[in-house]
């Protein structure tokens, strides 16, 4: 009986794991007949009174065909986004500034948590709890922040400059079994009153479902939320948020007081020596919960690199291997730096779209799909964004002043196969079959297959010309 109950639930797993597989197949049919992408910038702003929020165009065809959206959060020093969670995943560059943030799963205890001392008349000495609450994390410049579906978060802007966070959302994701679309549920506030200024195309807004509303308690009734409370009705009301005229990122005049640790450079540094394996060897997941994972890496770091050719740039990937959670998010991200005209080898991702962010400078980018054709041949400039569908072949050339960009990937270990270079497919190939295959004497073929000893990231060779590049349209 137990061997057959268990034989019936793993036929079930099956069959539900590839239905669910089989309906992001038949969603993304007919969204991917992509003859032509183009770099694409923030179209819709929202503001609120400590930030605004710029989304792109989540009704473009290319973020359709991968089932990705992006948006940027822009925080005014002292400003916090409102807790909110989301039917997807989602991960979090952090451009510019730092600040600390809290990830709310039920039933994870409540580890953060202050005490007053009193004295109970006889009774001797006591405590009374001021407050207590799940853990909260600081993050700073180059830290990606992975976010479970579902799970509530919030983030603080603790710096004197602003804070820019580009956020990535996967609504193609396994987790999420609603449609195509992002749908973010506040648990505060009442983004609906923030002032939007919206982009059109064709006449139609796009403003995105996840601000169209208030907040999830505003639909309740006002005795049944004061009953699931224990509180009074006026206070049952202001949960609602429905004369709230803040938006969805507030002010917090006299800074966040919440209890958290301090942070100081040097544990920095003893976290990055720990990730390294220089403190023993490294965790690999097991010893991970939901409660306790890390969802943090910083990958601006050059120490951290992958990738690394002093002459020409680095990469360096945040991944299922690195931090263990993005294999249950099943995402990835990477950052990359060329310098001035190096070039990262043409290559595609074997398993995953990806989503290309420019986060400094410039860079030409060509993007090749399985007819031969370019569908993208243009200059990428800082905040602007392109994605690459799955297996579609690319290259990227620095411009002058070299060129910096995150990049984010529907898979949690996102795999590169170059078509140039010392682990290429080129390089895989006998002589006389690239002779033949390309009707090229032996000699070109071993020039062709040898002259390119690094792996990635090449240095420029003076070959190209300024005249073969093509203008910025």
């Amino acid at each position: 009986m137990g061997s057959s109950w268990l034989c019936f639930s793993l036929s079930l797993l099956l069959v539900l794991h590839g239905t669910f597989a089989q309906q992001r197949y038949q969603q993304q049919q007919g969204q991917c007949q992509l003859n032509r992408l183009n770099p694409q910038e923030p179209n819709v702003r929202i503001q609120a009174e400590a930030g605004v929020t710029e989304i792109f165009n989540p009704n473009s065809q290319q973020f359709q065909c991968a089932g990705v959206s992006l948006i940027r959060h822009v925080i005014q020093s002292r400003g916090m986004l409102l807790p909110s969670y989301l039917n997807t995943p989602l991960l979090a560059y952090v451009e510019r500034g730092r600040g600390f943030y809290g990830i709310l799963n039920s039933g994870c205890p409540e580890t953060f948590q202050s005490s007053q001392q009193f004295q109970q008349g006889e009774r001797g000495a006591g405590s009374r709890f001021q407050d207590r609450h799940q853990r909260i994390g600081q993050f700073r410049q180059g830290d990606i922040i992975a976010f479970p579906a579902g799970a509530a978060h919030w983030a603080y802007n603790e710096g004197n400059a602003e804070l820019v966070l580009v956020v990535f959302e996967d609504s193609g994701n396994n987790a999420n079994q609603l449609d195509q679309t992002s749908r973010r549920f506040f648990i505060a506030g009442n983004p609906q009153q923030g002032e939007q200024q919206q982009g059109q195309q064709g006449g139609r807004s796009l403003r995105r479902q996840q601000f169209q509303s208030g907040n999830v308690y505003s639909g309740f009734e006002d005795e049944l939320l004061a009953e699931a409370f224990g509180v009074d009705r006026e206070t049952a009301r202001k949960l609602k948020g429905q004369d709230d005229q803040r938006g969805h990122i507030v002010n917090i005049e006299q800074g966040l007081r919440v209890v958290r640790p301090p942070f100081s450079q040097e544990q920095e540094e003893r976290e990055e020596r720990q990730e390294q394996g220089q403190y023993g060897p490294r965790m690999n997941g097991i010893e991970e919960t939901i409660c306790s994972a890390k969802v943090r890496q910083n990958i601006d770091n050059p120490a951290r690199a992958d990738i690394y050719n002093p002459q020409a740039g680095r990469f360096t990937t945040a991944n299922s291997l690195t931090l263990p959670i993005l294999n249950f998010l099943r995402l990835s991200a990477a950052k990359g730096v060329l310098y001035r005209n190096s070039i990262m080898a043409p290559h595609w991702v074997t398993n995953a779209h990806s989503v290309i962010y420019i986060t400094r400078g410039e860079a030409r980018i060509q993007i090749v799909d399985h007819r031969g054709q370019a569908v993208l041949d243009d200059r990428v400039r800082q905040g602007q964004v392109v994605v690459v569908p799955q297996n579609y072949a690319v290259v990227k050339h620095a411009e002058n002043e070299g060129v910096e960009w995150v990049e984010f990937s529907t898979n949690s270990n996102a795999m590169i196969n170059t078509l140039s270079g010392r682990t290429s497919a080129i390089r895989g190939l006998p002589v006389d079959v690239i002779a033949n295959s390309y009707q090229i004497s032996r000699d070109e073929a071993r020039r062709l297959k040898f002259n390119r000893e690094e792996t990635l990231i090449f240095r420029a060779s003076g070959r190209s010309r300024s005249s073969e590049r093509v203008a910025v349209a």
